[in-house]
């Protein structure tokens, strides 16, 4: 079935249609952790929660703050079957996520990856200039969060070729270069977004670059950098008029549920779309109640790709407002919006904690 899902269009299909397909593969899926994860299995009977038919929304699945594989091993696979374990970032002294896969939990997420990434890249590998320096995949067996985020999207592209020297400026020559051999058509940009505003759009409007022919993937917010913010129309208008910039598409995700992003519209700054794998339910802090279209609260964030430890439904530390439902000028599905951090959450040590040197 999830062959079939990630065969069609990933944003092309009505809300009311989209939870018809993915709410008995939810049910099963609960189902399978229920019998393959211990913990999982006693939570779910604390709380009194019966089997799946008891499940008539996705609102209505038992949801695990993220905060819970920071201080438990959960996994629905045997130990002799765990092929990788992924770590969420964490500055000095936090607790991090541990995320078990197997092999077929590394391919699916990895395939499902490039299908959402390939409604916005197309199919092929696009000529890749990387908003960072060849440093931040120096220690390959110690990545950052900016690094494993660099080395993920490195895989969509081919001739890759860092924008920025070892001290975080804009090497002017390389990047010339680049633009003389494939500045003519289609490229790819990545960069997380405070290194795109900091480091690539001031010089590269100084210096009279022409990125028009860019598609710019970007993550990440503001932290640390808050009073440097612009919002996400503001970004986008001044990377075209400043450097040609057209196709700028910003992503929501997290290491406990890999491989599902959430993707900006191509006409729609700032509004994040699930694609056919996953939806997203913003739930208010008091009632604990999906919102209607214009209100705020918690973002929960539901997919069928985690098989091998029971992240399908996963209450983030993050607000979010719901924007809107099938109402979107290209894509169809519930638009949403990150807001911040629900107040005390865990600053995370994530991609967008600026250090210089880092």
């Amino acid at each position: 079935m999830i062959a079939d899902i990630l065969s069609r269009p990933q944003f092309a299909t009505s809300q009311a249609e989209k939870e018809m397909i993915l709410l008995p593969l939810l049910r099963e899926l609960q189902e399978h952790h229920r019998a393959h994860c211990e913990p999982f299995a006693r939570l779910l009977a604390g709380l009194g929660i019966g089997d799946a038919s008891d499940i008539t929304t996705m609102a209505d699945l038992p949801a695990l703050p993220v905060r819970l594989f920071k201080e438990h091993d959960l996994k629905s696979i045997d130990a002799d079957d765990v092929f990788k374990v992924l770590t969420s970032s964490g500055t000095t002294g936090q607790a991090v996520s541990r995320i078990s896969l197997d092999r077929a939990a590394t391919q699916i997420q990895s395939r499902a990856l490039s299908r959402t990434m390939s409604e916005v890249l197309g199919t092929e590998r696009l000529p890749m200039l990387i908003i960072d320096s060849g440093a931040v995949l120096a220690d390959r067996q110690s990545f950052n969060a900016r690094g494993a985020g660099v080395a993920g999207m490195m895989s969509f592209g081919r001739r890759h070729t860092y924008a920025l020297d070892d001290d975080q400026r804009l090497d002017l020559d390389s990047v010339r270069s680049f633009l003389d051999e494939y500045g003519d058509k289609p490229f790819l940009i990545f960069g997380f977004t405070y290194m795109v505003w900091l480091h690539l759009y001031g010089p590269a409007v100084e210096a009279g670059l022409d990125l028009s022919n860019g598609v710019l993937v970007h993550s990440g917010g503001w932290k640390q950098l808050v009073d440097q913010a612009v919002s996400p129309t503001d970004f986008r208008r001044l990377l075209h008029e400043g450097i040609g910039l057209s196709l700028v598409h910003n992503f929501y995700g997290m290491v406990e549920q890999i491989g599902t992003v959430f993707l900006e519209g191509p006409d729609d700054p700032g509004s994040l779309y699930a694609p056919l794998f996953s939806d997203v339910i913003i739930r208010d802090p008091i009632t604990w109640e999906p919102v209607e279209v214009g209100g705020t609260g918690i973002i929960e964030v539901v997919s069928l790709l985690p098989r091998s430890y029971p992240g399908h439904a996963l209450l983030t530390e993050d607000i979010g407002q719901l924007i809107g439902v099938d109402d979107g000028p290209t894509w169809k599905g519930k638009r949403f919006r990150v807001i911040g951090r629900v107040p005390l959450a865990e600053v995370r040590g994530c991609s967008d904690t600026y250090e210089a040197n880092s």
